[in-house]
């Protein structure tokens, strides 16, 4: 199944989600036979009904943030995707702050719902996982509210997809969002209006022109921004940089093939795990970059070499394993 991108809502602060000028729930990832929900904030469960997305077939659940409009619903959502632990299942994936907590913050993750779930990974910047065919990494966000948040760049078969969450600007997003076929971006105030923690249009530009998506999706709106009309920021975003740009708005469904925004670029980690590391093949390693040298002629066959990652990411909630991956020969066609 091609990857599919649907927004719950697009609300971004108190005043906007407090009167539901726009809707809030988060953002529904899907790829293949996976379902990632992310930021499941306040009214998740009746919004995805409303879009007609199956809760039940969540295969894991991101939040970026301790923040109430990213994380709000999250024990709701792992209750209906388990049948209140009935049926154990699913993934969590988060930060510090959401599943453990911190001095001022207590932790939104129930013990009851921890117990749900299969598994509860805790990530940190420069860390990533992998959940079937779809790598996910980390990523640094400058957020003054949640101290450990954090951003996701999911690689699925056909798009690389950036999801910055609340963060201020910074040259550092510039860097770890390379790369990115589709980047939704957070953009709370119109024009130069500062928002602390968050961005504001004209931050937003600077990212989109120097990170250059094949396609810009803004959202997560105050009220500021929907006075001012985000289908004009977009819009003169998109006059100022010559990229596509989307103002999102709730129950919007983006499919990357009708934005010119699929992947054209074949990569070489969606190879198929033949050892079953733990349940649902899902294997988290510390970020590091592979350096594979291929010399390829169109008449030889080759086996692609795979560095082995030293040690895994430990737990609170993560596994300390190393394996073997078994491949097979592959021919490759340089021309594809």
């Amino acid at each position: 199944m091609a990857t599919k991108i649907v927004f719950l809502g697009t609300g971004g602060d108190s005043f906007v989600i407090g009167k539901q000028i726009r809707s809030s729930g988060g953002i529904i990832l899907k790829t293949d036979d996976l379902q990632f929900h992310i930021d499941p904030g306040p009214g998740a469960l009746v919004n995805a009904t409303k879009n007609d997305i199956n809760i039940r077939a969540n295969t894991a659940v991101f939040v970026s943030s301790a923040h109430i409009n990213h994380c709000n619903d999250v024990n709701a959502v792992v209750d209906t995707m388990t049948y209140g632990g009935l049926d154990k299942r699913g993934v969590l994936v988060s930060n510090q702050t959401v599943v453990n907590g911190t001095e001022k913050i207590k932790p939104y993750l129930t013990d009851f719902h921890r117990n749900c779930l299969e598994r509860i990974i805790v990530l940190s910047p420069g860390q990533k996982l992998a959940i079937e065919d779809v790598e996910v990494d980390a990523i640094f966000t400058k957020n003054s509210f949640d101290k450990n948040a954090i951003g996701f760049k999911f690689y699925t078969p056909d798009i690389v997809l950036g999801y910055m969450s609340n963060t201020e600007y910074s040259k550092e997003l510039i860097k770890e969002y390379q790369g990115c076929d589709i980047l939704i971006l957070n953009v709370l105030n119109p024009g130069e209006e500062k928002a602390e923690g968050s961005l504001n249009t004209y931050e937003a530009k600077k990212l989109i022109v120097k990170i250059n998506p094949k396609l810009a999706i803004l959202q997560h709106f105050g009220v500021r921004m929907i006075k001012a009309d985000p289908l004009y920021e977009a819009r003169e975003i998109q006059k100022l940089t010559g990229i596509q740009v989307l103002s999102a708005k709730d129950g919007m469904v983006v499919s990357p093939s009708s934005y010119s925004a699929k992947s054209t670029q074949k990569r070489l980690n969606l190879f198929k795990v033949k050892e079953e590391i733990v349940k649902d093949h899902i294997n988290v390693i510390e970020k590091k970059e592979d350096n594979v040298e291929e010399d390829i002629n169109k008449e030889e066959t080759v086996t692609p070499d795979v560095e082995e990652p030293s040690n895994d990411v430990t737990r609170e909630g993560i596994i300390e394993e190393n394996h073997e991956h078994k491949e097979e020969q592959t021919r490759l066609d340089l021309n594809n």
